[in-house]
């Protein structure tokens, strides 16, 4: 029997947030129980502003392996389309056959926001109600739709660079949701009352400030996934309890903190936990209602694979439940 393969709609119709939030907490949580270690990413150039990403790895909890393979070609003609495209393919190890294709444009959509309400959940304050958002594209809508999951919002604010594209984008996501949403032309005023804030852009040098960040905000950079492009200063790294999806990986590609640590202000030790540690209870995540978190989202290949299976396995029961003609 061939592979199933989901497109971007079937995506759609089976990545549902809550599940793919349960699916990327369940994952990273074995990532770090296992202390197995899985390759760092593969990324090819092929010209500028073009790259093949290669991320091969393995559920420690269940028994799937597999691979992401995508395209990251930047498109400023097509704003809100997500520059990742691909594949994601899940294999089972009883066999080593193919279990399904996936699409990754909307796997890594979804799943990167799911990863983001994880380290929210973990590390906000629980009465935490303020969410700005840094970014207008694909995944400030996807983190929207994300962390309305893990705390209830009272305000979302949205900064963009361009005031006509922000406030048209705070306008659809307030129709979508029907959440309050506005946008705001200030960066630091923006930033000044939130208590959880998300960078979700392109920028190469630095668009949040840690003199703009209040003592007790959670914050998710997740614009920057490689070495150079920094979406926040010096300061705010400084300043913050630093948590990564993957130690490994955030040594290797967390722009932020590489920058910060080439400049001899910090060493490895800046680095306070995994994700997973902070699940597993083995780190305090937050330690006062004053700290300031940080999850540095690289994102993992277990979140992806995570993402496919729970795809799988919910069109499987669907299919089930359908009976046949």
């Amino acid at each position: 029997m061939p592979p199933l393969y989901f497109d971007a709609n079937d995506v759609l119709a089976h990545l549902d947030y809550p599940g793919c939030i349960m699916a990327v907490r369940d994952a990273m949580t074995s990532f770090t129980a296992s202390a197995k270690e899985q390759p760092l990413r593969t990324a090819i150039e092929i010209e500028p502003g073009k790259v093949l990403g290669i991320m091969p790895g393995f559920l420690p909890s269940d028994e799937r392996f597999g691979a992401k393979v995508l395209s990251v070609f930047e498109d400023h003609t097509r704003p809100g389309r997500s520059a990742h495209r691909g594949s994601i393919v899940l294999f089972n190890t009883a066999d080593g056959t193919v279990e399904c294709v996936a699409d990754a444009e909307q796997i890594t959509l979804i799943r990167t926001a799911a990863a983001s309400a994880v380290a929210t959940d973990a590390l906000a304050r629980p009465s935490a109600k303020r969410l700005v958002i840094f970014g207008c594209g694909a995944q400030a809508r996807s983190h929207i739709l994300a962390i309305q999951h893990v705390r209830s919002l009272r305000e979302i604010v949205v900064w963009g660079r361009n005031k006509e594209v922000s406030d048209n984008f705070a306008e659809r996501m307030k129709a979508e949701t029907n959440l309050p949403i506005r946008s705001e032309a200030d960066a630091k005023a923006a930033a000044a009352n939130a208590d959880i804030i998300c960078t979700v852009t392109g920028a190469q040098t630095p668009i949040l400030l840690g003199q703009w960040v209040r003592p007790g905000t959670h914050v998710n950079v997740v614009g920057s996934s490689h070495p150079g492009p920094v979406e926040i200063d010096d300061a705010l790294v400084l300043a913050s309890r630093f948590v990564v999806d993957s130690r490994r990986s955030a040594l290797s590609a967390a722009a932020e903190y590489l920058k910060a640590k080439a400049a001899g202000l910090i060493d490895e030790r800046h680095i306070v936990a995994e994700i997973g540690e902070v699940l597993l209870e083995r780190v305090a995540g937050r330690t006062s209602e004053s700290d300031i978190t940080l999850y540095k989202s690289l994102g993992h290949v277990v979140q992806d694979l995570a993402a496919a299976a729970y795809i799988r396995t919910k069109a499987g029961l669907a299919a089930a439940k359908t009976p046949s003609a």
